[in-house]
């Protein structure tokens, strides 16, 4: 199949991020334009040069909103998303898998499987929020993140305080017969993703070595798996 037939590459930045600085940064677009793949540049609402609502119910249906931002000159389209960018993808890959080609989940785990404790993201926004105690890294790191670059702290703030997406059922993965490639580092908090690999037919694992969740996106050995699936 030639390269103009092939699906688009949409590259999905997490939180706090942007295609700009995610993305482009460490050339991964232009890496995967040098194999003949033509990339869209995508920001998630709250990033970029999206609308920023601090409102946390705008991003509740974060999923159907990617649905609908997409771009619509393609009948499919190929993913790489990343931490929040992944797991709106996930969610929209269950909703709707005949929008998708191949995808790529990295930065998330088989938490997508359980209830989601709200601690975590407390303590997140007790950082974005001046609150945290300095001792708690976690959770500043998160708030050093976000108040990098040109990000709208109110808006991620809104976003953290959103409320919890339900779990999924390894089940409704079973049906999805994309292919996937679920990348995570054997330092990221968000692993393990084993079962998350294993709920897709067509799903594998690949684990970084020393690598933890905000590094993953400069991994060479990412960028190395993202040319060799999208290839």
């Amino acid at each position: 199949m030639a390269s103009s037939e092939r699906n688009p590459v949409v590259l999905i930045h997490g939180w706090g991020g942007s295609f700009r600085d995610t993305w482009q940064k460490p050339g991964i677009d232009a890496l995967l334009e040098d194999i003949g793949r033509s990339v869209v540049g995508f920001n998630l609402l709250g990033h970029g040069e999206r609308d920023k609502p601090h409102d946390p119910e705008a991003y509740e249906n974060l999923h159907e909103w990617l649905l609908q931002n997409l771009p619509t000159e393609y009948p499919q389209i190929d993913v790489v998303g990343f931490s929040l960018g992944a797991l709106t993808t996930l969610r929209a890959l269950v909703a709707s898998p005949d929008r998708f080609g191949r995808v790529i989940f990295a930065g998330i785990g088989d938490g997508v499987f359980q209830e989601s404790s709200p601690e975590g993201n407390k303590r997140i926004v007790d950082a974005l929020e001046g609150r945290a105690p300095e001792n708690d890294t976690f959770a500043q790191t998160f708030a050093h993140y976000g108040q990098s670059g040109n990000n709208d702290l109110a808006a991620l703030t809104a976003i953290m305080k959103r409320r919890p997406s339900l779990p999924l059922d390894p089940t409704q993965l079973g049906d999805i017969t994309n292919e996937v490639l679920v990348v995570i580092g054997d330092k990221d908090f968000a692993g393990p993703s084993q079962q998350l690999a294993n709920a897709f037919p067509n799903g594998r694992l690949v684990v970084l070595k020393n690598t933890d969740h905000f590094a993953t996106t400069d991994s060479f050995a990412f960028i190395d798996e993202i040319l060799e699936f999208m290839a």
